[in-house]
């Protein structure tokens, strides 16, 4: 069975989103995020979950959940709101677990 992508994250943010066939969840209260993650995730429809970094930080509890699982991995992206920078560090500590120095930043 193929898995879809969803995006959660307040409504100008994810709206665009729907017109490339993603599944779109709107959560405009970031005090909602973690339930709604909980809800999508669970329902293992989903292989890939993008999500404001915004909500992404309001849901970090409900998160750490699914960190050990292959699926869905949970990607932070920005939203209207601007970048907070959470996509990009997360990506840094990725690559630097992997190949054992951060190639990409050199922080």
């Amino acid at each position: 069975m193929a898995k879809n992508i969803a995006m959660i994250g307040d409504r100008e943010s994810v709206k665009g989103f729907a017109a490339i066939g993603m599944d779109v969840f709107v959560c405009d209260d970031p005090s909602q995020a973690a339930a709604l993650l909980k809800t999508v995730a669970e329902s293992e429809r989903f292989a890939i979950i993008y999500m404001t970094e915004e909500l992404f930080s309001a849901s970090a509890r409900e998160r750490e959940k699914f960190t050990e699982r292959p699926t869905p991995a949970i990607i932070p992206l920005p939203g209207v709101r601007g970048n907070t920078g959470i996509g990009l560090k997360r990506q840094s500590t990725f690559v630097e677990q992997a190949v054992g120095s951060d190639i990409l930043f050199k922080n």
